[in-house]
């Protein structure tokens, strides 16, 4: 039974070695992206309209189908941790924050009026020197 351990060692490691990686860098990464949010983000009923959709529409696509690809990779990676070593609640967050999908913003506008997650966010924030998220207290 244990001897197809053996086989697999080198894929376990790999794995763990990227797992290892993800995290870091989801940790490393998080208070810049974090500080990136406009302040104002949550107030507004829908998002606003990026200068790159605008002004550079073909660099946008490109840009919105790897960021999406990125999502579905880190989200389908996500996945495969919950069974093996890794931060798979991580990733699989980290991955639907980089997809678009119906109904995100609606979703990120809740979560970021939830007290706990406001403090969190705002944590981040001041470490990436940002101010304070403004959100709509309903």
């Amino acid at each position: 039974m244990i001897s197809w351990l053996g086989q697999y060692q080198e894929i376990f490691a790999w794995l763990a070695l990227i797992s290892l990686l993800t995290f870091v860098i989801s940790l490393l990464s998080l208070p810049w992206l974090v500080a990136r949010i406009p302040d104002d983000y949550f107030l507004y009923n829908k998002r606003h309209s990026a200068e790159l959709k605008k002004n550079h529409p073909i660099i946008r696509v490109v840009l919105l189908i790897g960021k999406n690809t990125l999502g579905v990779i880190l989200l389908v990676g996500g996945i495969i941790m919950l069974f093996i070593p890794g931060q798979g609640l991580l990733t699989i967050a980290m991955g639907m924050l980089l997809m678009d999908y119906p109904g995100k913003f609606k979703l990120e506008q809740r979560l970021a009026q939830n007290e706990k997650v406001l403090h969190g966010l705002n944590w981040l924030r001041a470490r990436g020197h940002a101010p304070p998220l403004k959100v709509d207290r309903e």
